[in-house]
């Protein structure tokens, strides 16, 4: 069984103390699957009344129950959302959620959290998805992932297998966290001051510039394409970056900067590289998408001002 079992009492605070400390890491394997922080939420909150609700006296081991009620329901939302994402005006990101206090969201390793590797992962069956989570950021045995997902040992190391196959011909190697904050540091200095050569030099010759904004105005409704139209299009609005103040920020365990235009926030902006440079800049326009991101950084400014 993955870590030790965790006795359980009948009482309900012992119910509350046990959720409490496996909670990181259900909402973990709710957003990682998901790419939402809020359906994680939503799921982890659905896991939470059912677990008040189940004769918990029988329950040999709490981790089992709540982490096979979280994947469970976090397939059955993934299912539902991918139509729901059908009808989503432009590219759709993840949502981005902050990881300054915690690199690795819940997971014993930071694995499967970058945005981009996120977006390859939507590309993926939930089930599949759901597998590859639970062996490579939380290192569930397989005989465990298969009592989770209903299926045989011996299928869910084919499925791992072939997410991992995936997700290594479509995600290239990325560049540690110190050398992805400098080349996202240059690509907005190079940015803001309409350095398009100094742009190109920092992109791959099929960098991509993806715009999450659901028919926002100003948020380009296709992913734009090669190194001189990204270069392009980062520079495009002349008044746009002498408007906005920049802030940087950790998310997905990778930097990120939020824009904001009259004090208030309006885009959440990253990269993705490697050795060769940034092949992917990801733009957050979407509103609803950046609320927990700035309430999270918030607090967590509020909480390093206080203890001053």
């Amino acid at each position: 069984m993955h870590p030790e079992a965790i006795p359980v009492e009948g009482d309900l605070h012992e119910a509350v103390s046990v959720f409490v400390k496996l909670r990181p890491r259900l909402f973990g394997i709710a957003y990682r699957v998901l790419g939402s922080a809020v359906e994680a939420e939503d799921v982890v909150q659905e896991v939470w009344l059912r677990w008040q609700h189940t004769d918990r006296a029988v329950v040999i081991s709490p981790v089992a129950f709540l982490s096979s009620a979280t994947t469970r329901l976090a397939i059955n939302v993934a299912q539902s959302a991918r139509v729901r994402r059908e009808t989503y005006i432009g590219p759709w990101l993840p949502e981005p959620i902050d990881t300054s206090n915690d690199p690795q969201a819940g997971a014993e390793r930071a694995e499967a959290l970058e945005l981009a590797l996120l977006l390859v992962l939507e590309k993926l069956p939930p089930t599949e998805r759901a597998a590859y989570v639970l062996r490579q950021a939380f290192d569930y045995p397989y005989p465990e992932i298969a009592q989770i997902l209903g299926l045989s040992p011996v299928n869910v190391r084919k499925i791992v297998s072939r997410a991992r196959k995936h997700l290594t011909e479509d995600q290239r190697d990325s560049v540690d966290a110190t050398e992805h904050r400098r080349l996202l540091d240059a690509f907005v200095t190079a940015a803001r001051h309409g350095d398009v050569a100094s742009l190109e030099a920092l992109l791959t010759s099929d960098a991509v510039s993806l715009s999450d904004g659901n028919g926002m105005r100003g948020a380009a409704r296709v992913p734009v394409l090669g190194r001189a139209r990204v270069a392009n299009l980062s520079t495009a609005y002349p008044r746009f970056w002498p408007t906005v103040e920049v802030e940087t920020v950790e998310a997905n365990g990778r930097g990120g900067v939020v824009l904001y235009r009259d004090g208030r926030a309006c885009t959440f902006m990253t990269v993705a590289a490697t050795h060769r440079g940034i092949h992917q800049v990801m733009w957050v326009f979407n509103p609803s998408k950046i609320a927990a991101l700035l309430r999270s950084c918030s607090g967590s400014r509020e909480a390093a001002y206080s203890s001053l």
